[in-house]
């Protein structure tokens, strides 16, 4: 019951005094303690007769304890003082506690009296919207019809949005900046702007949802907790079929890893939705969730939530079985290329960066068709996705690991930075201490091929200025950059630091 339907009974004349009308409480406590919150529960009206008034200062004193029980509101009597002190008012309004003014003629008993029936009242009407959506979901209704039945009995407006920022149900301007705000937030619900975040379920953020309601419903959790477990309870529903579609994946895996014969092999991808001559390709996704020291914190590996989270970012058209080596998806490609597959990808991996603490990596096979070729294209989306693994996160398709790149992915950490540091150190000390730029001469030198004339014009200096310092880069490292293997060396060596071009 909120506050403006207190304020609507007639015969109890109250006034507001102080905060929000749409405030709601769902009991009513009577005291006169100085300080009753060891006694509150939370969400009260609370009726006071402010017998415990003596001085200016007790008022304060007595909201805070109430603000810190979490009471909805306060009503306060005129019996005992014949008006509401100003400073009670002032502390109310201070807290943003709701103050409403009781006059004398009118009882405790008898506002009680005339509120907890409704209250009750609201209890009945929760009770009947949720035999009307359990009716819903008995018809078959869907997910956008739940979310405008109960939302529109609630009278609520809004979206049901991914982590991503898409749109499952529901409307949205900015779905983006909401769903960054709700990737970033230290708790939910949330006031962002001119809506209220509420998470749906329990699950992990990366591959969760989010109800925006349009508005402040801080003062009115219970009307957002309960549509998003309104759609918690569709989703779960809508999971339960998604989990017979990640065995069948799974078991076209394991068949075309094991080489099963054609016949099976085709059997089983016709299962998962593809037919034999419909192009797809393999994706293979994990995503690491660290806490602020890189520990690994609780919830799904980080297969089960790379797949939950591939999922998600295609719109939950494919599904992702969690395996040793990362979560598969065999995702038809529909018209579209595997760049464009790719694009869709890195959009959402690019939304989902917001959220501190996670890294997730993602590889995209070529273009497949044919259950035969199952098997390369796990291979080929294994070996991008430990490449993107490499390069701390992203999305690396099949074009990318045909290259230095995948050979210098493979090698362990240690040894790439053991080679870098004995090959470059010297130029980089020399140009420390001299303010030179040996290491990006370099750089370009070779990006030129070796052609002096062409590292001079990109360099804006004269060719001869280029000559001496490649030759003192051959002094210095011992190395002779007349040779096709000290050239290669260098190459992967600042490939392996990046340096500034």
């Amino acid at each position: 019951m909120r506050i403006s339907d207190l304020l609507a009974i007639d015969e109890l004349r109250l006034t507001l005094l102080a905060g929000d009308p749409s405030r709601e409480f769902d009991t009513v406590h009577i005291t006169d303690l100085p300080e009753p919150g060891r006694y509150l529960s939370g969400g009260e009206l609370v009726l006071t007769g402010l017998m415990w008034w003596r001085e200016p200062g007790d008022s304060a004193r007595f909201v805070a304890a109430l603000v810190e029980a979490g009471v909805a509101a306060l009503g306060a009597g005129q019996a005992w003082l014949d008006h509401v002190p100003a400073d009670l008012v002032a502390a109310c309004e201070a807290a943003g506690l709701p103050l409403v003014e009781v006059p004398t003629e009118v009882s405790f008993r008898t506002l009680a009296e005339l509120v907890v029936p409704r209250l009750a009242g609201d209890v009945r009407d929760a009770l009947g919207r949720h035999r009307r959506l359990v009716a819903a979901i008995a018809e078959g209704a869907d997910l956008r019809e739940l979310f405008a039945l109960t939302a529109a009995e609630l009278g609520v407006t809004g979206a049901v949005l991914s982590a991503s920022g898409e749109v499952i149900v529901g409307a949205a301007r900015d779905p983006v900046r909401l769903a960054k705000a709700y990737l970033t937030a230290p708790r939910l619900p949330a006031r962002v702007g001119g809506h209220t975040i509420f998470a749906v379920g329990r699950g992990h953020r990366a591959a969760g949802w989010a109800l925006a309601c349009d508005g402040d419903l801080m003062g009115r959790a219970d009307v957002g907790y309960e549509l998003a477990s309104c759609v918690g309870l569709e989703r779960n529903r809508m999971e339960e079929g998604r989990r017979v579609e990640r065995r069948l994946t799974e078991q076209l895996i394991v068949a075309a890893l094991a080489e099963s014969d054609a016949a099976e092999l085709n059997a089983r991808l016709r299962t998962c939705g593809i037919d034999a001559a419909e192009p797809y390709a393999v994706v293979n996704a994990t995503m690491k969730a660290t806490g602020p020291r890189g520990e690994a914190t609780r919830g799904p590996d980080p297969a089960t939530l790379g797949g939950q989270v591939v999922e998600e970012l295609l719109g939950r058209e494919v599904v992702a079985a969690a395996g040793a080596d990362g979560a598969i998806a065999v995702v038809p490609l529909r018209e579209r290329t595997t760049a464009e597959l790719a694009d869709r990808l890195r959009a959402g991996a690019q939304v989902l960066a917001a959220l501190p603490g996670t890294r997730l990596c993602v590889g995209v096979s070529g273009a497949l068709t044919g259950a035969a070729a199952v098997k390369g294209g796990v291979e080929e989306a294994g070996h991008a996705r430990r490449l993107a693994e490499a390069r701390s996160g992203g999305v690396v398709t099949s074009d990318e690991i045909y290259t230095h790149a995948l050979l210098l992915a493979t090698v362990p950490g240690d040894v790439r930075r053991s080679f870098t540091e004995r090959l470059l150190s010297p130029l980089l000390d020399y140009d420390l201490r001299h303010q030179s730029e040996l290491v990006r001469t370099l750089g370009i030198f070779l990006d030129c091929a070796g052609s002096w004339n062409t590292c001079a014009e990109r360099l804006h200096v004269h060719v001869n200025t280029v000559r001496y310092r490649i030759r003192r880069i051959e002094e210095l490292t011992g190395r002779n950059l007349a040779t096709m293997a000290d050239r290669v060396d260098f190459f992967l060596a600042l490939r392996d630091t990046g340096p500034p071009r």
